[in-house]
């Protein structure tokens, strides 16, 4: 039986951020769980969750690692607990500043594509 690495969120506008982060544990021969929570659609999240799959999966990063990524739709959550050890790790992975920057709310907002860089407009 296969275990993974689980990495939860919204995913709403997959970025350079994402793919950073998922690939700690891709790079580290690890198998990958992207859940995808299931949450109200609103201004923040103007993608229902079963779109955010459609979109995860066609994305090049997800299709090139398609053997190691399990990528599901849950329950939104609002808290991760545990107690004693039970078999798993919880992993803070720690983004340099250029990717910890990275948001898919600037993105959405025209303001940054998703490696991150400014789009200037000029008037």
């Amino acid at each position: 039986m296969k275990k993974y690495a689980l990495f939860i969120g919204r995913w709403q506008t997959w970025h350079k951020g994402h793919e950073w982060l998922i690939n700690q544990q891709l790079e580290k021969g690890k198998n990958v769980w992207v859940a995808i929570r299931d949450v109200p659609e609103d201004e923040n999240n103007p993608k229902s969750a079963h779109r955010v799959f459609l979109d995860l999966i066609e994305v090049p990063f997800i299709k090139e690692n398609l053997d190691k990524i399990l990528i599901s739709i849950i329950p939104d959550i609002e808290s991760i607990n545990y107690g004693r050890y039970v078999g798993y790790d919880v992993i803070y992975h720690e983004p340099p500043l250029e990717v910890g920057s990275i948001s898919g709310t600037a993105i959405r907002e025209g303001k940054i594509d998703q490696d991150g860089t400014s789009k200037k407009t000029y008037s």
